[in-house]
């Protein structure tokens, strides 16, 4: 009698890294979930860190935003990334999202959860992780502004992934200021 042996494939040391929800080890959510139950102290602080960076603008316009982009680039990966686990997609909407970092989401989803959040506020994909979108909305619901996170977000422009959210902002506010300050004049 001959035995069929069934089609395996070889053994190999190589295993891709974060393919598979399966697969994905366990993190700790610990300091992300830390900042979404802080989000109104945090909300505050982030208010007066833009002020600050709005007050910098003509040091950074000086020097060339470009060239003050790598630094900061740098440390606002850092900061972000230990907060809130930013992925630094240039697009930062953690003011509005209850200092939930929507890019979190295995689906990278930006305007609410989909249809597949577990019943004990898991996320369908990564089931030991908390639905980000559950978490958002716990953080916006601490806030004084927590209602932004009505607001429709646009889908991410892979453009500005691994730019300066920082310096984005503060720029685009420097030009309404400035536009203001014209409209006013007139």
């Amino acid at each position: 009698m001959v035995e069929l042996k069934a089609n395996k494939k070889p053994a190999t040391a190589y295993v891709p890294a974060g393919v598979s929800a399966v697969g994905r080890q366990k993190k700790s959510y610990t300091i992300r979930l830390w900042s979404i139950r802080h989000s109104r102290g945090l909300e505050w602080f982030y208010d007066r860190f833009s002020r600050f960076f709005l007050l910098l603008h003509p040091l950074w316009n000086k020097l060339g935003y470009a060239r003050v982009e790598g630094p900061v680039k740098a440390v606002e990966k850092r900061v972000k990334g230990l907060m809130f686990d930013c992925r630094m997609c240039g697009q930062c909407v953690l003011s509005s999202t209850g200092m939930s970092c929507p890019m979190n989401c295995p689906k990278q989803l930006r305007n609410g959860p989909c249809g597949g959040v577990r019943a004990n506020g898991n996320c369908e994909v990564e089931p030991d992780m908390p639905c980000v979108w559950v978490k958002a909305w716990e953080g916006s619901r601490r806030m004084e502004h927590g209602d932004k996170i009505m607001t429709v977000q646009k889908p991410v422009d892979q453009s500005l992934r691994e730019t300066s959210a920082w310096l984005r902002v503060t720029a685009q506010a420097a030009a309404e200021q400035e536009k203001a300050k014209q409209t006013g004049a007139a």
